[in-house]
């Protein structure tokens, strides 16, 4: 048996109770009073060390196995360690595989527990054991993902829901994750349980399609609605980075103010009304807020505000030093004042849009405002629409019970973000409406031609 980051000694304590005939019983802990704590608390034999700088493979190589891995590694992640000047981090890399935006904006923060548990995968899969850790439950199933998507040796897994408030005072859904690697048969299914003391699972989550679902029975009942492949795109709203200079909301006296309380005068070519995702899950369509949209595309040439709207050019260039203290690289090298998530979609004139944040699944019409289109926040997400028949048919089919029963199947509630744009694009509008027997209202607008699908256009 081995616990990685032992502590004062409390698991090595209760490994010895549970498993009084272990052959080789080790603890590494990095803070040398925490050790000798360790050390006189158990018969393991504790060592001093590193996690990121141990050779791990030198320890496990002195007994065959099969291994026990268990602890509670720490529950902060690289940029919260960052934030301590913590030295005992791993070496920065893009191990959890993310491409494009994703591999260089936050999808790149991680759990610290999460790079260890990959670590410990690794260390099994050459080997063979048990991974048992207390670990946020987002942690099991990230680690479940990348196990699953690797196609690795592992086993049917488990995880044991922990009130984490009661026991350690954390506001975090948190479980123990267990996980057989190199023992007995593969799976791609995970065990749910309520608690410690459950002997039955109350749920099911695997790996199915490329993507981790919350409820296998559920997806699979509906899995034939799964297809990528469709007319309709669903897209993330406008990504700023900057919403206390370019999100303004306007008093009953007509005043425009910005996020730092600063009256604002601009023109309004460049101004369009605006929700957030607080406004959509409550089910508000009417805007009280307004987004400076300064492009019609990603990569446009600002310049053009100098002259259409030049006090619009003035507050922006007086704001200068906040987007310059934007931190994504995907600014870098981009015209001044540059946007993302931005196209023609952006200033369609209908729109059905849900929140990526709330856990309510409450899909909302949204229509133009003062004559122009609603624009909303990089933290929703939105199907473009060109009439409100089109709009509300497109409502009718994410309403419907069958899209609704699907997407409950794939979304996990604790999540930060339950609903993604990737989940939301797998399941297939064209294959609801058939179901729904409405197959040729559904033709008769997929096939609107381009013409008609005209925008407001940005100059």
């Amino acid at each position: 048996m081995l616990e990685p980051t032992c502590g004062r000694g409390a698991f090595l304590v209760a490994a010895e109770r549970a498993f009084p005939d272990l052959i080789s019983f080790i603890g590494v802990e990095i803070n040398p009073a925490y050790a000798e704590e360790a050390q006189a608390e158990s018969r393991a034999e504790v060592r001093r060390g590193d996690f990121f700088a141990i050779d791990w493979n030198q320890i496990l190589d002195e007994n065959e196995g099969p291994w026990l891995i268990l602890g509670n590694p720490p529950w902060v992640t690289n940029s919260e360690l960052g934030l301590l000047n913590s030295t005992n981090v791993p070496e920065k890399g893009n191990f959890q595989g993310h491409r494009g935006l994703d591999a260089i904006t936050g999808k790149a923060n991680f759990d610290i527990s999460e790079w260890m548990l990959l670590q410990q995968l690794s260390w099994l899969t050459r080997r063979s054991g048990w991974i048992a850790m207390l670990v946020k439950t987002s942690v099991a199933r990230k680690i479940l993902r990348q196990a699953w998507k690797r196609k690795e040796p592992v086993g049917r897994a488990s995880i044991f829901k922990i009130d984490a408030m009661r026991h350690f005072d954390a506001a975090v859904d948190a479980c123990l994750f267990v996980l057989p690697v190199n023992v007995g048969s593969s799976s791609q299914d995970c065990n749910i349980y309520d608690d410690l003391q459950s002997l039955e699972p109350t749920a099911t989550i695997g790996f199915h399609d490329g993507m981790v679902v919350a409820d296998v029975d559920g997806y699979m009942e509906l899995r034939d609605l799964i297809d990528s492949s469709d007319d309709y795109v669903w897209r993330s709203g406008v990504k700023h980075d900057c919403s206390k200079v370019m999100e303004l909301s306007r008093s009953k006296d007509g005043i425009l103010t910005n996020g730092r309380s600063e009256a604002v005068v601009i023109e309004d070519h460049y101004l369009f009304p605006m929700l957030k995702s607080s406004d959509v899950a409550k089910g508000c369509v009417d805007a009280d807020r307004f987004m400076i949209v300064t492009q019609r595309e990603i990569g446009q040439d600002t310049t053009p505000i100098r002259i259409n709207a030049p006090k619009t050019w003035e507050y922006l260039s007086r704001h200068a030093p906040f987007f310059d203290r934007r931190g994504s690289v995907i600014y870098k090298n981009k015209p001044s004042f540059s946007i993302f998530g931005i196209g023609g979609y952006t200033f369609s004139p209908w729109k059905v849009a849900i929140s990526g944040f709330y856990k309510n699944f409450r899909f909302v019409k949204l229509g133009s405002l003062h004559g122009k289109p609603t624009v909303l926040d990089d933290t929703l997400y939105f199907l473009p629409c060109y009439s409100e028949e089109e709009a509300d048919f497109i409502l009718s089919l994410v309403q419907s019970e069958p899209y609704q029963n699907l997407l409950q199947s794939m979304v996990f509630i604790d999540e930060k973000r339950p609903v993604t744009a990737e989940m939301l694009k797998r399941i297939s509008l064209e294959r609801v409406a058939k179901k729904l027997g409405r197959a040729g209202e559904y033709d008769s607008f997929a096939t609107v031609p381009p013409s008609k699908q005209l925008g407001f256009a940005l100059s």
